[in-house]
């Protein structure tokens, strides 16, 4: 085993991937700008929902989120060409990642797996060909790797497709439910969603992508199906990127593939004037990086979508466990949430509208969210805090998922702004669903 880990191999399929994920890069981060969403986010916004324990991290004032955006785009253009990569790289990933923390009114798994790619790059030699880096200084030239970057990468895609697999077994997913509704909220074209919702139709949706997922990496592994598992991919991810309109996503998904063929085959096709290597080797190069950082780093990967297993209740309602999790496109939730303010020293109720602080887009995502309900009801406390007022915080929930009964989703005799949030398991003032004390309303 670690004869093949250390094995050298043509970097041609590293190469082409920092080139290719360089381009996305940019066109995610000039694309965020372009299509106004900075400006729905950032800019427009007068606070964010910052992830639990980042509520410091709030944009930039004015329009320097702009700006922000614009610099990561610059950033991957350079990454993409291979300049200052260690730095471009590094500099990337941690501005990637305060975006990411920053807001989850827009929470999408993509984020998050570019965060994760960005700092497995950060320790990949991607620049020793066909870079500026080697322009400037031919020494670091290279034509060769260890075997085990390209490993390190199939092991990250191939957890992100076993959970999102997983994830999918479940009632709402296997009955199609869920497949129909997105097809119909999705699809603008009348005639198109006429057919797209039609049971067959989204059926065979539901049960391909439970295929593909399951299938998609073993397939891309062995020469025979190698082809095929590709062609496949290209269909799958071209239909989501029209359907679905996600961005990137499906473009850096199929760029993953480049680390399954040989690499040998990915320079005969991008890399012509690549030197052949005669004698492949054995290389120690990275060693401590793959013992102390990839190693650790996908054994966390692993763990981590597991953890709603031990939390109390149906991660689909109560949400904990639900990010970091490759729970992908699984549900819709609908339905709102009224905050009531008591004066403590009084018991009398106060008034207070929330949602004049909110957009649409973040009222929308906060009614039916759990850990979001209770960061408003920290930002009403602190609020009337300035007003030299304690008061309590109750939220009233009415909230559907996958157009399922509309059921409370908040003990509404809690008083929010007097409980912490548990991040390691369940929070008691989240209802369970299927609670006696949680009548269908």
């Amino acid at each position: 085993m670690k004869e093949r880990l250390f094995k050298e191999i043509d970097n041609a399929p590293l190469v082409l991937f920092r080139i290719f994920f360089g381009f996305l890069l940019a066109c995610e981060t000039f694309g965020a700008i372009a299509t106004g969403w900075v400006r729905d986010n950032f800019i427009v916004p007068k606070f964010t929902f910052s992830h639990i324990g980042m509520e410091w991290l709030q944009p930039l004032p004015g329009s320097g989120m702009y700006y922000y955006f614009a610099v990561m785009g610059v950033l991957g253009m350079l990454i993409m060409a291979g300049y200052k990569y260690r730095y471009s790289m590094g500099l990337f990933t941690v501005m990637w990642a305060a975006v990411y923390f920053m807001q989850k009114t827009s929470y999408n798994n993509h984020y998050y797996l570019l965060v994760l790619v960005c700092l497995m790059m950060c320790f990949l030699p991607a620049n020793r060909y066909a870079s500026a880096d080697v322009k400037v200084n031919p020494a670091l030239k290279k034509l060769t790797m260890p075997a085990w970057c390209s490993w390190v990468m199939i092991v990250m895609v191939s957890i992100v497709y076993f959970y999102a697999t997983l994830a999918k077994f479940y009632p709402g997913w296997l009955n199609g439910t869920f497949a129909r509704q997105l097809l119909n909220g999705s699809v603008k074209n009348d005639a198109l969603r006429a057919v797209m919702t039609q049971k067959w139709f989204y059926l065979f949706i539901t049960y391909s992508g439970i295929v593909f997922d399951l299938l998609v990496v073993p397939l891309l592994l062995f020469k025979r199906t190698r082809t095929i598992a590709f062609i496949a991919s290209l269909i799958f991810h071209i239909f989501n990127s029209i359907t679905l309109q996600i961005g990137i996503f499906p473009f850096f998904a199929l760029s993953f593939a480049v680390f399954f063929f040989p690499p040998e085959k990915i320079r005969s096709i991008f890399f012509r004037k690549k030197p052949v290597v005669l004698n492949y080797g054995f290389s120690k190069d990275g060693a401590g990086a793959l013992a102390y950082f990839f190693i650790p780093f996908l054994i966390i990967q692993l763990l981590l979508p597991l953890r709603h297993y031990l939390i109390k209740g149906d991660v689909l309602w109560t949400e904990e466990g639900h990010r970091l999790s490759w729970r992908m496109m699984l549900r819709t939730r609908n339905g709102g949430t009224r905050f009531r303010v008591v004066e403590k020293a009084t018991h009398k109720d106060l008034f207070y509208d929330a949602y004049s602080d909110l957009t649409p887009k973040q009222e929308a995502a906060m009614g039916t969210r759990p850990d979001m309900i209770w960061q408003m009801a920290q930002r009403i406390k602190q609020e009337f805090k300035t007003r030299e007022q304690d008061v309590a915080v109750y939220a009233i929930t009415n909230v559907s998922v996958n157009n399922d009964p509309y059921k409370a989703l908040i003990d509404p005799t809690t008083d929010l702004a007097a409980v912490s949030w548990n991040y390691y398991g369940h929070c008691t003032w989240i209802l369970l669903y299927d609670s006696k004390d949680n009548p269908i309303k």
